[in-house]
């Protein structure tokens, strides 16, 4: 099973595959019209806002019955919000031929006369790197193959693209110079990071001064700036990396703004001269309980992305340290920093939205905190007051409070069927968004759960560290607790529920369902990382290295024991399971396919009960599933089909 390209693997691939769909044939009809729910509810011919970027204004469009966005532009902010804009790149048009593909760079160049863009066409994470001539939207002849989602940068005389590559074991691990209109032969080596826990990245400050590369693996962090003007010139490491020790830089025009955990468990901010990178004076103070996640300087103002108490927001910080929330709504909501290319802006950008709310893109002005909504996410047909969230906060064995959001339909009350979601890994804080396709389970009578569990972010460092290494095992019984909780009060059903989750949060299921497999009725484990054990013991596989920091080595005691004690291959036994679709991707380099496959040969081998179980594997796609608008609506449907039918049976 670790060779995808072994012909009895692939059979047998085919042959579960065709099971599944087997299966799905008797439920066409349910997922035919849940694709047109979907459909119905999206405006198909849509266009984005425009987003100013030196002379020109850049936004993307749709058109019905194309998978993918078109990428525009007009030296008019008006103009560029229509079908009069100027086409940059079609995805369409380049994904022509390819049954998956994936834009990873968009970057144009400092005078915009060029952009260097990249796609992936097999859903395996190594993107071709091209480089587009605005003029005549043609591509020169300079082509860059296996380049990493790590990031580019030009210098600032665009004679030199910065890229990233991967190893061996997908890792992105060294930055590269290409001179446009030479020979990628020729390319020079930057930076290199041998040390198999890190990862490389590459970004252009937004004041355009510095090239920073970034190497951090899931503990520490080292950070080298370039001179964008002087790009043949060695980089500046920042600061030496030493365990335990993260940090972030950017530029605040006359200072480095450094973002740090530095004697900060929940992150501060440090400033650093241009001069002394490395030393470092405290500007926002640590707040236990406030986790900074991210620190965007514009000219005169700093804006900070936090959490707290479970609760994403952002602060406005001016020169003199004076602070200033932005507070939009009550429930429990998304904000996040929408595309902000501009150092001397005046307003800010944001993009919010809730489990009621779509996606909604508001300037926020820099002087006076007054905002203009730009844009809300058109949902035709939909009357999003039929809808309501709450939060709750159940409580866990040991007396730790674990929040977790539900939404219904207002129609619908009582102890209804439920689809609990949740992730909790990898210190990521899920807050709550909204999906059209949800509404096909809300409007069914469904009520949707998104349990915060420790292992996520959402309540500061100290949440993700109780849910990592030898607490791992807080993140399923955290889930378990919510889902409990929201039984006891009425709010689901204990005998129509579902539980969901992807890559890690498909550990999440494995772990709850071999658990309490008598808990749910059915389960999704999409893209799972299920076979903790012999993965983490395994340095030979994709990134097994750097995922030490997060689990920990199996080859050794305690994390031996404690990994099999949740492991959910390990722990797959005789008894009965939930009715159970598996998801994998041929190509995915972060969960390889054998993963589930073993995983559901398992459960066929040792399971009680017939239930459905489905194992379905995109031959042609990755980690992410199928890609443009119309397929992912389509396999979004399958999904909910058999959450419906296993839990319900309805239409």
């Amino acid at each position: 099973m670790l060779d995808v390209n072994d012909k009895e693997f692939l059979n047998y691939l085919e042959a579960e595959n065709d099971y599944a769909q087997r299966w799905f044939d008797t439920t066409a009809d349910l997922t035919a019209t849940i694709v047109e729910e979907i459909r119905s509810r999206v405006r198909e011919t849509d266009q984005s806002p425009a987003v100013r970027a030196g002379n020109w204004w850049y936004s993307s469009r749709t058109i019905e019955g194309l998978s993918y966005p078109i990428h525009c532009r007009s030296e008019s902010r008006d103009k560029a919000e229509t079908d009069e804009a100027d086409v940059i790149l079609d995805q369409n048009l380049e994904a022509e031929g390819h049954d998956f593909f994936d834009l990873g760079a968009f970057e144009p160049n400092h005078q915009h006369s060029l952009i260097a863009w990249s796609a992936d066409t097999a859903g395996n994470e190594h993107y071709t790197l091209r480089i587009r001539d605005t003029a005549n939207g043609r591509d020169l002849d300079d082509s860059i193959p296996d380049t990493a989602w790590g990031g580019v940068a030009w210098s600032s005389d665009s004679k030199l693209l910065f890229y990233v590559v991967a190893d061996d074991t997908e890792r992105p691990y060294q930055v590269r110079r290409h001179e446009v209109g030479t020979p990628t032969a020729n390319d020079e080596v930057v930076f290199t990071d041998l040390d198999e826990r890190f990862y490389v990245g590459i970004e252009l400050t937004r004041s355009g001064r510095f090239i920073i590369i970034h190497s951090g693996s899931k503990t520490s962090s080292e950070v080298h700036l370039l001179d964008a003007t002087n790009p043949l010139a060695d980089s500046i490491c920042v600061r030496p990396r030493a365990e335990n020790v993260e940090y972030s830089v950017d530029d605040w025009g006359t200072k480095l703004v450094i973002t740090t955990n530095l004697d900060a468990e929940d992150f501060c901010v440090m400033t650093a001269t241009h001069d002394d990178p490395g030393n470092w004076a405290p500007f926002i103070e640590h707040e236990s309980g406030r986790r900074i996640t991210a620190a965007e300087p514009f000219r005169g103002v700093l804006a900070i992305h936090e959490w707290v108490a479970a609760q994403p927001r952002i602060r406005l910080i001016d020169v003199n340290r004076a602070s200033r929330l932005i507070e939009l709504a009550d429930q429990p909501h998304d904000i996040e920093f929408g595309p902000n290319e501009t150092f001397d802006a005046t307003t800010l950008r944001v993009r919010m939205q809730s489990l009621t709310q779509p996606s909604t893109i508001i300037d926020i002005n820099l002087d006076d905190l007054s905002h203009e909504v730009i844009r809300q996410t058109p949902t035709p047909g939909v009357d999003l007051d039929d809808y309501v969230s709450e939060r709750h906060w159940a409580t866990a064995d040991d007396g730790t409070k674990v929040p977790y959001d539900i939404v219904r339909h207002k129609a619908h009350s009582g102890a209804l069927p439920a689809v609990i979601y949740a992730y909790g890994s990898y210190e990521i804080s899920l807050p709550p968004w909204f999906s059209v396709a949800r509404l096909s389970l809300l409007d069914r009578g469904f009520a949707w759960v998104l349990v915060h569990p420790r292992g996520g972010g959402e309540l500061g460092r100290q949440w993700y560290l109780n849910g990592k290494f030898l607490n791992k095992r807080n993140t399923f019984t955290d889930v378990i607790t919510a889902t409990n909780d929201a039984v006891s009060q009425g709010l689901i059903d204990d005998q129509q529920l579902g539980i969901r989750g992807g890559s890690a949060g498909g550990l999440m299921v494995g772990a709850c369902i071999t658990i309490e497999p008598e808990l749910f009725a059915s389960a999704v484990a999409e893209v799972p990382f299920v076979d903790v054990v012999s993965t983490m013991s395994d340095p030979s596989l994709p990134l097994t290295v750097t995922e030490w920091e997060e689990w920990g080595d199996p080859r050794t005691e305690p994390y031996a024991s404690y990994i099999e004690s949740y492991s959910p291959y390990d722990n797959t036994r005789p008894g009965d399971y939930p009715a159970l679709l598996i998801t994998a991707g041929l190509n995915d380099p972060r969960v390889s396919v054998h993963e589930p496959a073993k995983w559901t040969a398992r459960l066929r081998a040792v399971r009680t009960n017939d239930t459905p179980l489905l194992f379905k594997t995109e031959m042609g796609a990755g980690h992410g599933g199928p890609s443009g608008r119309y397929a992912a609506w389509e396999d979004e449907a399958r999904t909910l089909t058999f959450l419906i039918q296993t839990l319900s049976g309805d239409s």
